[in-house]
């Protein structure tokens, strides 16, 4: 009768599995000698489709990330279970990926199952889910150019009686001096999108941080619209907390993503969710033959990011799916993949206006979005759906958002659609 459960995490045995698992090799060697000059449009099926400039939406797959996940559904049709532990070696690897991405430690990094799951998990690690019963109330600064669903966390909480500080925009950005006239010495979280769904304006995280940390504060990053087409470095800038789901710019898919935690803010926090996912390994007490100790069980706690904030089983295929993407970002480099939209955009920047179309994305936004006010939204879409040309469009503005398969004849044909 098994009385010891080992979960193995983080460890060298997990790693070894590799061998044996069918689906980790396919993944990691799908695009091993891809290409590093932009546009790659040989490596992705759109173009042959339509013009997609919409990948702040959700970014097509690689033709590498597309055989790296039919390769692990291969495997998972065969019923076959051949791993050594519960943590699969593609998770040890895409956790890394990640970490290595933005510059943090792999135990610094939690899977979560979306951006807002992982801002939920933290405002509740911090204590921030109901106002204090005593003493001076906390308060959490955002910002209204924020994701709409973390807007409405924060607007639930305002209602519970926490004290929430919403910035208004000045125009099409936040000014830093109002940011500033909301943080005070009882602020204990600065919560915000450092790159805006609206338009791409973008947040200098490290003014953030240290505003944030000179009132003992800490800050948290939506960095859905970051990662994986600026660089982040968590290091330089200081930031506390970063989540961001995986099926935009990290060429992922839906229902996995990150969260990363400072390692030195991590005993700080309260634990409110629990999980088989956040201990390394359980003694039983309770069965016959198993060893004495305390009813029913011990249990060999994690004390990294995954063992505060993980609370399920994460989805493999989308695993898969990372375990050849992020390696493909990292090869080509998020500075070259920066640059590429950012001079794609200029064009759009110039010529859009002509056409009446408003530029409304500060000149200085560090990612691959701009956005345009719309006079007519019915005529506009007319347009692009006749040219087939694929933005998004929400009422009065137009979000553009070219990646590194886009060209400048996707430009030219978005201008010609709407000229």
């Amino acid at each position: 009768m098994l009385s010891r459960r080992s979960l193995v995490k983080n460890s060298g045995a997990a790693m070894m599995a590799a061998k044996s698992l069918v689906f980790a090799a396919p993944a990691a060697a799908a695009t091993a000698t891809g290409p590093t000059a932009l546009p790659v449009r040989d490596q992705f099926v759109t173009p042959q489709f339509e013009v997609c400039l919409n990948n702040a939406r959700w970014h097509p797959l690689s033709n590498g990330a597309r055989k790296a996940t039919e390769a692990y559904l291969e495997y998972k049709a065969r019923g076959v279970f051949n791993q050594s532990s519960l943590t699969s070696p593609a998770s040890l690897a895409v956790r890394a990926s990640f970490a290595s991405l933005i510059n943090a430690h792999a135990d610094e990094i939690a899977f979560v199952n979306s951006t807002t799951a992982g801002e939920n998990q933290v405002v509740a690690a911090l204590g921030l889910t109901r106002p204090a019963t005593s003493g001076p109330q906390p308060n959490i600064v955002t910002d209204a150019m924020h994701f709409e669903g973390s807007l409405y966390l924060y607007g639930e909480l305002k209602k519970r009686g926490v004290d929430v500080r919403i910035v208004k925009p000045r125009g099409w950005a936040i000014d830093k001096e109002d940011v500033e006239r909301a943080v005070d010495k009882n602020t204990r979280l600065i919560a915000v999108s450092q790159v805006s769904w609206i338009n791409g304006f973008t947040h200098d995280a490290k003014w953030l941080a240290d505003l944030a940390h000179a009132h003992g504060a800490k800050l948290f990053l939506d960095a859905v619209q970051a990662a994986g087409c600026m660089p982040i470095d968590v290091r330089a800038s200081g930031v506390d907390f970063i989540a961001s789901a995986s099926y935009k710019w990290l060429m992922g898919d839906f229902g996995l993503g990150f969260l990363f935690a400072r390692a030195d803010v991590l005993p700080t926090l309260e634990r409110t969710q629990w999980s088989f996912r956040q201990f390394r390994e359980m003694q039983y007490h309770a069965l016959p033959g198993d060893a004495p100790g305390p009813f029913p069980a011990t249990f060999d706690q994690l004390q990294t990011a995954a063992g505060h904030f993980e609370v399920g089983t994460y989805a493999n295929a989308v695993l898969a799916t990372l375990s050849d993407s992020l390696p493909w970002i990292q090869r080509i480099g998020v500075t070259n993949i920066q640059a590429h939209a950012h001079q794609l955009n200029s064009t759009l920047r110039r010529e859009m206006p002509r056409l009446g179309y408003e530029c409304i994305t500060p000149e200085d936004a560090g990612a691959s979005i701009i956005s345009f006010r719309v006079k007519d939204d019915a005529a506009t879409a007319s347009r692009l759906k006749k040219a087939n040309v694929d933005v998004s469009l929400n009422p009065g503005r137009m979000r553009v958002s070219p990646s590194v398969y886009n060209n400048e004849s996707d430009i030219q044909a978005l201008l010609s659609a709407l000229a």
